[in-house]
């Protein structure tokens, strides 16, 4: 199993190859640059294999209209086509979260696939009267 640790600067180039690989496109790798040069990023974690970065998560700060506590966004998450399926993610998503508890997050929302990650405790937005603002 990869080892997880905090990204670096340094990092740019890898967690950029591993979104553009991942999604097939360029939008996920454009949004974590965009965040990074917004210094918008709350956790940003690597998975890292002999040395190959072969998966990343960030979080940004998200708005709620309506309540008071701080809130994070898990988005995007990308793991290497030749590691997905093995366990990549999830270490991903449990070190994140683990690491967002640690230092006082009380939310975390997600946009992302709704069969992944309800295993972590996500479940719709929809179901505490929370919406997105896009469509």
């Amino acid at each position: 199993m990869p080892r997880i640790r905090s990204a670096t600067p340094k990092d740019a180039a890898a967690i950029r190859r591993i979104h553009l690989q991942a999604f097939g496109r360029s939008a996920e790798a454009d949004i974590v640059a965009a965040l990074v040069a917004a210094n918008a990023v709350s956790l940003s974690l690597l998975a890292e294999h002999d040395g190959e970065v072969v998966g990343h998560i960030l979080f940004s700060p998200v708005t709620i209209e309506r309540e008071a506590v701080p809130v994070i966004g898990l988005a995007p998450m990308a793991v290497l086509p030749g590691w997905q399926r093995r366990g990549v993610g999830s270490a991903l998503v449990r070190a994140s979260l683990d690491e967002l508890r640690r230092i006082g997050c009380d939310a975390v929302v997600v946009l992302g696939h709704p069969a992944f990650y309800p295993r972590f405790g996500f479940a719709p937005a929809s179901r505490h009267g929370l919406r997105w603002e896009h469509e």
